[in-house]
C-alpha cells in the first residue's frame, strides 16, 4: 500500500522544526529515522496531514561522554551507538542492546529519540533508558524541560512528549564501578520484536557482595517494568544461581502479561522469569570481573 496524501516540510535548524509543529499541530508528524513511521503510513495506520522530516538538523546529532553523563542527541542512529567506542567502555549495556536492535538496515536509519518516542515496550531502547535510570530532554516553542522515564512512558505507544515538543537529547548517567549489565530477549526470528525481553545490572561491594542491583522487563505492560522487589531482597549477599534464582520466582506474582497470538499470559510468565534469571547472573559475573 502508499502512505494518504501530505504534506511535506524539511526544517534547517531546531528553532524552524519547532515552529512548524506549533504551526500544524495535531495534523503534523516528526520524521526522523522513519522505520515505525513510515510503515504505518504505508499500511494506513497513520495519517499525517503534514510529515516534518527533521534528518537535516545535524545539531541533534551527536554522543558526548563526561565523568558523569553520556549525552546522546535525539537524532543519533542506532548505528552510531553501537560503534561507539566511548559507550562501550563507561556502558557495554548499550552497545549489546543496539546489537538486538531489528537488522543493520534499521539501525542504519533508525535514531534514538524516533524509538523512545515510539515507545513500544517490546523495544529494547525504552527498557535500556528505564533500567540506565535515563532522562529526557523535550524542546517546544516555550523552552525546554527534563522528564525521567516514568514520567515519559505513559502506556503502550503514548507518552507525555505535548504535540509541539521534539526528544532532543537523552541523559543517561555513568554506571558506577564494578557494574554489570546483561540484556537478552525471546523473539520467535532474529530482527524480529521481542515476546519478552530482560535487562539487568549488578553493582558489586569490595567484599563481593551486592551493593545494587536492578531488573527491567520489556513485554509484560504498556510500558517497561522496573521490578525493585526482585532486587532489593538480593542487596549485601555474595550473587550466586541460587540467590537470583529464588528472587526471580516471584516475578510470576509480580506481573500479569496479557495473551496474544505468539504467546500466552502463563507462558510470557515463565519466560520473563527464564530470561530474569539469565541477565542477572550474566550482570553478576561480568560485575565480578571488573
Amino acid at each position: 500500500m502508499k502512505p494518504a496524501v501530505f504534506d511535506y516540510h524539511s526544517p534547517a535548524d531546531l528553532e524552524e522544526a519547532l515552529r512548524l509543529l506549533d504551526e500544524f499541530g495535531y495534523d503534523a508528524k516528526i520524521m526522523s529515522g522513519g522505520q515505525s513511521l513510515i510503515p504505518m503510513m504505508n499500511m494506513r495506520l497513520a495519517r499525517p496531514q503534514v510529515i516534518i522530516d527533521i534528518n537535516n538538523i545535524s545539531e541533534l546529532s551527536y554522543i558526548q561522554v563526561t565523568d558523569s553523563v553520556i549525552k546522546i542527541g535525539g537524532l543519533t542512529r542506532h548505528y552510531q551507538v553501537e560503534e561507539s567506542k566511548e559507550i562501550e567502555r563507561v556502558c557495554p549495556l548499550l552497545t549489546e542492546g543496539m546489537k538486538l536492535i531489528g537488522h543493520s538496515q534499521i539501525r542504519s536509519r533508525g535514531t534514538i529519540g524516533g524509538s523512545i518516542v515510539h515507545a513500544d515496550p517490546t523495544a529494547e531502547l525504552p527498557v535500556m533508558m528505564t533500567l540506565l535510570g535515563a532522562e529526557f530532554t523535550l524542546a517546544s516553542p516555550d523552552g525546554k524541560r527534563t522528564v525521567t522515564t516514568d514520567e515519559f512512558f505513559l502506556t503502550y505507544l503514548t507518552t507525555t512528549i505535548d504535540m509541539n515538543e521534539i526528544l532532543v537529547s537523552i541523559d543517561i548517567p555513568i554506571p558506577s564501578t564494578r557494574t554489570g549489565y546483561a540484556i537478552d530477549e525471546f523473539t520467535l526470528r532474529k530482527g524480529d520484536f521481542a515476546i519478552v525481553l530482560a535487562a539487568a545490572s549488578v553493582t558489586l561491594s569490595e567484599d563481593g557482595t551486592i551493593a545494587s542491583a536492578s531488573l527491567c522487563l520489556g513485554g509484560v505492560d504498556g510500558v517497561p517494568v522496573l521490578l525493585e522487589e526482585v532486587t532489593e531482597g538480593m542487596i549485601g549477599q555474595v550473587p550466586s544461581t541460587e540467590l537470583i534464582a529464588e528472587s526471580c520466582e516471584q516475578i510470576a506474582d509480580l506481573v500479569e502479561p496479557e495473551p496474544d497470538i505468539h504467546a500466552s499470559s502463563e507462558y510470557r510468565k515463565d519466560l520473563c522469569i527464564t530470561y530474569a534469571k539469565r541477565v542477572l547472573e550474566r550482570a553478576a559475573e561480568r560485575a565480578a570481573l571488573l
